[in-house]
């Protein structure tokens, strides 16, 4: 498998090794579900030592489509010195820690990742039992129901040995990765209050992970530690990125951007309506999150919450969420808790 140049021309899910830059590869992975397809892992390299920037999932197919990427610019999974991973999502850390395993390679990860880690990693943990917690707290009993049905909320945590602790916490500043090469190191929680890019200044790129995405908005604060105010601090993370010298974007999902400005202005766009939209819901009649949500179109289609799978609902239920409490926190609604339901009302 030869790599092949960058081109806007490709699916960028297509299967295979991309020569992004001098020394920079993207490498699409299969993902086990329909919504988020692949996920690019990036390969930095001086022909002597090998850093991959986040490492799939933990699949069979991620891990034979990895090797034979990497036999494309002469190299193994035995010659990954280390994995710099954006965030502690199971589809950028999972296979890191597989690898690690059997052929010694460091994970590097953000600090502020740790008590999510530490939460994943325990076997008594149910599955996404602060997302259940959270919608009962937004009065979606209903999505609770569903997602029992469909993924068996009751039962504990069947894949807590994947989240081993890494080699090194990643706090912001410029760190060496290779030789005549350094990463600038920012914080950017949202998406997980762990999440951190990677910037090369040398090259004029920034990896992006899940923070900036080119065709989606990521969810906001999914996560097994959840966060006070998880959109107000994406936003933030967005503002930061905007104020810092434009880049190419090397994002986790989908294909290379020429400037990760142009995508950030969408994305606090995007968000600046859903507040006005949401503030409307609630000020239209809709009490609770789930309320407020169920009135909401979603995707680009613009699809009812009733029309969307039980994992879909919960992440559309938690954004209306996010969105409804940073309008509290502006002082732009009220909220009040009933019976373990918080409710929202206009001043």
């Amino acid at each position: 498998m030869e790599p092949l140049p960058e081109s806007s021309d490709r699916i960028w899910t297509e299967p295979g090794i991309y020569e992004v830059s001098a020394g920079v590869y993207r490498i699409p992975l299969p993902l086990p579900n329909d919504g988020l397809r692949a996920v690019n892992v990036y390969a930095v390299t001086d022909g002597k030592k090998l850093v991959l920037v986040d490492s799939g999932w933990a699949l069979d197919v991620a891990r034979q489509q990895l090797t034979d990427a990497l036999g494309g610019i002469g190299a193994e999974l035995a010659d990954v010195s280390e994995f710099l991973v954006t965030h502690v999502h199971r589809d950028h850390y999972s296979q890191a820690v597989v690898l690690r395993r059997e052929f010694g390679s460091k994970i590097a990860l953000g600090q502020d990742e740790e008590p999510s880690l530490k939460v994943s990693g325990n076997p008594d943990r149910l599955p996404m039992e602060a997302q259940v917690d959270l919608l009962f707290k937004a009065g979606a009993a209903g999505v609770v129901e569903a997602l029992g049905r469909e993924f068996g909320t009751n039962r504990r945590h069947r894949e807590a040995d994947l989240w081993e602790a890494p080699d090194e916490w990643l706090t912001p500043g410029r760190r060496s990765i290779m030789p005549g090469r350094e990463f600038d190191i920012v914080a950017t929680p949202g998406h997980t209050s762990g999440h951190v890019v990677f910037v090369d200044d040398t090259a004029n790129l920034l990896f992006s992970g899940d923070h900036v995405l080119p065709h989606i908005t990521p969810s906001i604060g999914f996560q097994p530690v959840p966060a006070e105010l998880p959109l107000n601090d994406f936003m933030d993370s967005l503002r930061l990125v905007r104020s810092m010298p434009d880049r190419r974007m090397l994002p986790a999902h989908g294909p290379v951007s020429e400037s990760v400005h142009t995508r950030v202005d969408e994305l606090l766009e995007h968000h600046r309506e859903r507040l006005e939209t949401m503030g409307g819901q609630i000020a239209a009649g809709a009490s609770t999150a789930f309320e407020a949500a169920d009135r909401t179109g979603w995707t680009r289609r613009n699809r009812k919450l009733s029309e969307m799978d039980s994992f879909n609902q919960m992440l559309a239920v938690l954004e209306t969420a996010a969105h409804l409490d940073l309008l509290v926190s502006q002082g732009r609604l009220n909220a009040q808790t009933v019976d373990g339901v918080r409710h929202y009302t206009v001043p």
